[in-house]
């Protein structure tokens, strides 16, 4: 062992270790790892952030941004309505909706099919009773599997491509994972159908701001479009439509005022409705039945045309001039550039008009104007905003068009016609310039820790090829492995990778062992096809805890889940994937084509 090896597994090593004591986040080790690597000289310094420009990171980040897209559009709300309605209880919950998120990871990023499908798994566990926790784990390992399945489902399989064109010239292309991705994700569904039994049946989920805000109930008034045509134009049919979860508060018909509408009574074009729910139920409501928010019609005064509509909570201060006030009294629209979309009074019901109603401090409002006035407008009106988060009401959506620009890029790619980052980066950029998605939406789909890990560590992983380090140890694993059927060293290549992700990540994961794997199988004299898919395979099945993968965490939460449920649910998984999963690799991928 030379010098530079020695100091490039020293590297590896303490950010291995780094990593597995978890006292710093991730994204920051990966950086301290690389600028360590250039204060050493194992990185030179006009290579070391050739990481951020690589195709990984910028095919991860346009398909965050596909992702985020596709959610925007409300096309899964659709497609799932007539089904979600039917499972009553979790036998059907859980492989429906487990089932679902994993073809959907197979469309987009597994962590965006997941962050798509679990407003929907909440609902549906809040109006039947089922404790979340049965059902949010379920559908975390079912993204996972699914997103195994497709190039851009998940990173290990981006990252694993791009080694391989980087040393046999050529990627792996979109559907080449399919045949071993799609059985075990049918295997996977198959396991979760019966083992979310595993999981404790009643378990206190924790509640974050988001959801504290959420679940606030706003009033609203929405317009019936002249061609508005519904189901049955009955309020009756409105309700059912949200299942319960909005109600018609009153009708206004003209001049004339009618008080908690009875169901059977007609909905004609022109009426204003008086609706109210929490924000998620009123915004699907609006969105599947076509109505149009009233205030949200008026232009809003832009100081810039680069400018965007945002809408935003705040909560009346005590100090407020709009105490004892309403929205038309004080010309919120002509005066300050603001339209009131909503109003939230705990414990109270309100039947008023949006524009008469008598405001009280402690209300909260639903505003939208400019992103640049919005700030002044707040602090004159003497208004609290809350939390930054996403707020929708309403608003035009693109349904078909970002599963058609994701459909087409998937389709290009596939193909050959354009390659993988190419594709997707013109994808993801089309979207934003269609309207399908806002530029400051794009910016949050993308996860900067995730990206900037990947980007650091590249350079960093690379030390181990570049100073001889992977062939030595490719050197000592096929000299222990000598003489044992390939199947066993395949086997030991997954079972590695399963058992680092959980503490590495699987990006750093895979950076690490792919080329270590092409290097075992070239001494063995194998194909390294089916090591890169054991890698890949192993680097993306993290059922163990809840920090490997970000599937994982986003569900810690919401499911009120302990660290050893993970290992609950996930062991037996785990075991099942590694005992089926490298004979059906050398299956597909022959370890002597």
């Amino acid at each position: 062992m030379t010098l530079q090896q020695g100091l490039a597994f020293g590297l590896i090593g303490a950010t291995i270790i780094a990593f597995i004591l978890g006292r710093w986040r991730y994204d920051l080790i990966a950086l301290g790892a690389l600028a360590l690597g250039m204060a050493m000289g194992l990185i030179p310094v006009k290579e070391a952030f050739a990481g951020f420009a690589n195709d990984i990171v910028i095919i991860i980040a346009s398909a965050l941004i596909l992702s985020a897209a596709v959610a925007r559009s409300g096309v899964v709300d659709l497609l799932m309505a007539p089904l979600l309605s039917r499972l009553k209880d979790e036998r059907t919950q859980a492989p429906v909706l487990a089932g679902a998120t994993a073809v959907l990871s197979m469309a987009t990023k597994n962590v965006g099919a997941l962050a798509l499908m679990m407003p929907s798994a909440l609902q549906i566990a809040r109006r039947t009773g089922v404790s979340p926790g049965r059902l949010l784990m379920p559908m975390a390992f079912a993204s996972l599997v699914g997103g195994l399945a497709v190039l851009v489902g998940t990173s290990p399989n981006i990252i694993v491509s791009e080694v391989r064109q980087h040393t046999l010239g050529h990627p792996f292309r979109m559907f080449d994972f399919f045949p071993v991705g799609g059985i075990l994700t049918v295997i996977a569904i198959v396991y979760l159908t019966f083992a979310y039994r595993l999981l404790p049946r009643h378990r206190k989920a924790a509640i974050d701001i988001d959801a504290a805000l959420a679940a606030s109930a706003y009033v609203t008034e929405v317009e019936v479009p002249d061609d508005w045509s519904f189901q049955t134009d009955t309020v009756g049919a409105l309700k059912k439509a949200a299942e319960g979860a909005v109600s018609v508060v009153a009708i206004l018909r003209g001049r004339k005022r009618i008080e908690a509408p009875h169901a059977n009574l007609k909905i004609h074009s022109g009426d204003v409705l008086l609706l109210e729910g929490e924000q998620q139920e009123l915004n699907q409501l609006i969105v599947a039945a076509r109505l149009r928010l009233r205030d949200a019609d008026r232009p809003v005064a832009m100081n810039e045309p680069t400018e965007e509509v945002r809408v935003v909570e705040a909560v009346i201060g005590s100090e407020s001039d709009l105490i004892g006030q309403s929205a038309r009294s004080v010309t919120l629209s002509h005066t300050h550039g603001v339209n009131l979309l909503g109003v939230s009074r705990s414990g109270h019901r309100m039947a008023g008009r949006l524009a008469t109603i008598r405001l009280k401090a402690g209300d909260i409002l639903v505003l939208q104007g400019a992103e640049q006035s919005l700030p002044g407008a707040l602090q004159a009106l003497g208004l609290l905003p809350l939390a930054e988060r996403e707020v929708r009401l309403g608003g035009v959506r693109h349904t078909v068009l970002p599963v058609a620009i994701l459909a087409v890029a998937m389709a290009l790619v596939a193909t050959g016609v354009i390659p993988v980052a190419a594709g997707f980066f013109s994808a993801a950029v089309l979207v934003v310039a269609v309207g399908a998605l806002r530029m400051r939406e794009a910016y949050a789909a993308l996860e900067a820790p995730v990206l900037v890990l990947v980007a650091a560590l590249i350079p960093v992983s690379d030390t181990v090829q570049k100073t001889g380090g992977a062939d030595l140890i490719s050197a000592w694993l096929s000299g222990a492995f000598h003489g044992l059927p390939p199947i066993a060293t395949l086997t030991a290549m997954m079972a590695v990778a399963m058992a680092a992700t959980p503490f590495l990540n699987n990006a750093a994961t895979v950076l690490i062992a792919a080329p270590i794997g092409m290097g075992v199988a070239q001494k063995l004299g194998l194909s390294p096809d089916p090591f890169l898919m054991a890698v890949a395979v192993g680097a993306g099945c993290d059922f163990l805890t809840p920090v490997g993968h970000q599937c994982n965490t986003l569900v810690l939460g919401p499911g009120g889940y302990r660290f050893g449920d993970y290992a609950r649910l996930g062991a037996p998984l785990s075991l099942l994937i590694l005992l089926l999963a490298p004979w059906l690799i050398a299956w597909i991928w022959p370890f002597h084509p």
